[in-house]
């Protein structure tokens, strides 16, 4: 399925030259003459799509997830969490229109055909079009309304000013469509060819199997709007005959190419740094190392502090700056020579005492008296000018694959472990993890649905873990099958066997409690698994209330004594005052007035919500029955 995609994938054809430029080299590659090339290939059409399909572009990773961290609590700044969370984050561009325009120019395409050809080629256009669904719950969710059913025709005599559909209109349609491409992919009469699939090589019921999945997600947008008919549309889930995602055959997790020499972007994501200066929260990561989640490991660096660290600050005469919590699970002696020699880890051992947050207490990086062991790090852990991190940071190479890294090793040891290699990426969209969780949730909402909640959340957490451990091996993050030679207490971090179950006998991974605790649980491993889907972790928290005050299962931190309470903490982007210059300045302005958006940040990015966050609860209220 994954053949390199620089021959076939990069194609753009005469109907879609306005899209880009460039094209000579790859039109050459196939031996092609461009003249003789009319009219745009369905096939192609639907590759370039997949190419262009990227919710989770570069300005996203930057601000937006970085923000998005902070508010729900699972990340905080190296500095501390400070007067700043409130400050709100800019809104990326929309993404969806980068399929939608091929959605458009592929609908254009097939209305030249006769009947006949219509028939064979509709497969392609219902996987655009599922694409493009996927893409607008995406834009959908950062904003509310945005610009959907006349966007991108141009071309084709359409306007160069789309108006801004409700969001309550986009799930019908969005809706309607999907029961179509349903019954389009499911027929005898469609071809897709698997050299132009990298998503499922070619397998229209695959691609049906998420499509019916993704009807869940719109349900769950919809718990605080229209219960009833949230219910109804997972109903309709459950009794299709297609069925849902199921298996790693089936998982929307897949690689677009392996080069590509035209935009590297398709194959590697990017190559600029993103979450700069963030690290997981004590919260999370204390939570997921107690419970033995393997998907820890994933998600989040090793700290600098391995064994021969240790001792180098040890046999420095640094020992009373190594951080108490890093000490405290230490087991060393004295040797004849009076080094420091360490023995062995205490307490959960490697790799597990590698990986440690920062606290979540606000304006705690000012406090050095107090959490200086964390934020002290500058001075308190560098050692000749090399500074090593005691806690974790955000594992990048999940994220791009043009990235490289240096792991630290000790002073002066002549020890040079690296990567330059640049390792095609791998994006996870839409699992069988993800749709177990919305069908536990809902079990435990009271839809009717045919297994109980428990069943459902079993299969989500196995389902979760294998899909990370297999997107950490297919990016080639720091430790996955190797420990580098360098420090024999090391130990690799791809999951072994038994520790799935491990984690599924504590009881914070079990549904032993009331509903409401635990629809707390579910909402939290929701949480946990959009982790490489900040957007998606958002909307969750925000429809959920999760974290939760004062909870005895994992508990959110209140900044109201600090003068920030929950109603001052984010809930949607924030906006900027659109130039008059703009073709669109009257529609945008259209479009606030009638959301009740106010540009600007502060307060009003609580309290102005989007449709779907209406009636909602507030952070940290927990959820709604």
């Amino acid at each position: 399925m994954m053949n390199k995609y620089k021959s076939i994938l990069t194609l753009l054809l005469a109907p879609v030259l306005f899209f880009s430029t460039g094209c000579r080299d790859d039109f050459a590659e196939l031996n092609q003459d461009p003249a003789a090339i009319t009219t745009g290939t369905p096939s192609f059409l639907f590759s370039q799509a997949i190419l262009e399909f990227e919710p989770s572009g570069y300005t996203y990773w930057f601000y937006n997830a970085s923000e998005i961290f902070q508010w729900i609590q699972m990340a905080v700044p190296f500095n501390g969490i400070t007067s700043t969370l409130t400050n709100g984050a800019p809104l990326q561009s929309f993404k969806c229109i980068d399929v939608l325009k091929y959605a458009n120019e592929l609908e254009y395409v097939l209305s030249q055909m006769t009947e006949e050809e219509r028939e064979i080629y509709a497969g392609y256009k219902a996987c655009v079009d599922i694409l493009c669904v996927y893409m607008g719950i995406f834009d959908s969710d950062f904003i509310g309304n945005i610009t959907y059913t006349e966007a991108a025709q141009a071309a084709h005599g359409g306007t160069l000013t789309p108006k801004y559909d409700k969001v309550s209109d986009l799930y019908n349609v969005w809706l309607t469509n999907l029961d179509e491409d349903i019954k389009i992919l499911t027929s005898n009469t469609i071809e897709i060819t698997a050299g132009q699939d990298p998503v499922y090589g070619g397998n229209a019921i695959n691609w049906a199997k998420l499509a019916n999945s993704l009807k869940l997600k719109i349900a769950a947008r919809l718990i605080s709007q229209d219960k009833q008919k949230a219910f109804s549309i997972v109903k309709e889930v459950v009794q299709a005959e297609v069925g849902v995602l199921d298996g790693e055959r089936e998982d929307f997790l897949f690689n677009k190419a392996s080069e590509n020499s035209k935009n590297n972007d398709w194959a590697y994501h990017w190559e600029n740094d993103v979450l700069r200066s963030l690290g997981g929260s004590k919260t999370v990561i204390d939570f997921m190392v107690n419970n033995r989640d393997p998907r820890v490991r994933f998600i989040f660096r090793k700290n600098d502090w391995n064994s021969k660290i240790v001792e180098a600050f040890m046999n420095s005469g640094r020992i009373n700056d190594i951080p108490h919590y890093i000490m405290e699970n230490i087991e060393y002696s004295i040797n004849s020579d009076g080094k420091y020699v360490f023995d062995n880890w205490k307490g959960a051992g490697e790799p597990w005492i590698r990986y440690q947050g920062l606290p979540l207490v606000f304006n705690a990086g000012q406090q050095a008296g107090t959490y200086g062991d964390w934020f002290s790090y500058e001075t308190q852990c560098q050692l000749e000018n090399i500074t090593y991190y005691p806690f974790s940071e955000f594992q990048k190479e999940m994220i791009y694959g043009r990235i490289d890294f240096t792991l630290k090793t000790a002073p002066d040891d002549g020890t040079v472990i690296q990567d330059t290699e640049n390792a095609p990426w791998w994006g996870m969209y839409m699992t069988t993890a993800e749709v177990n969780l919305y069908l536990a949730e809902f079990a435990l909402l009271g839809a009717e649905v045919p297994e109980t909640a428990q069943h459902y959340f079993n299969r989500a957490l196995r389902a979760s873990v294998e899909e990370y451990d297999r997107l950490a091996r297919m990016n080639k993050i720091p430790y996955y099958g190797t420990t580098y030679n360098y420090d024999e207490h090391e130990v690799v971090i791809d999951v072994k066997d038994g520790e799935i179950d491990v984690m599924m006998s504590n009881s914070d991974y079990q549904l032993n409690g009331s509903t409401l605790e635990n629809l707390e649980k579910v909402y939290l491993q929701q949480m946990f698994h959009f982790f490489m889907q900040p957007i998606d972790m958002f909307t969750t928290a925000r429809r959920s209330g999760v974290p939760v005050f004062n909870s005895s299962i994992f508990p959110r931190e209140d900044y109201s004594e600090n003068l920030i309470p929950a109603s001052a903490i984010p809930r949607r982007m924030a906006l900027s005052q659109p130039s008059p210059t703009d073709l669109m300045y009257n529609i945008l302005l259209e479009s606030y007035q009638e959301q009740g958006y106010t540009v600007g940040s502060g307060t009003i990015l609580n309290s102005e919500r989007i449709w779907q966050d209406q009636g909602a609860p507030q952070w940290g209220e927990g959820p709604n029955l």
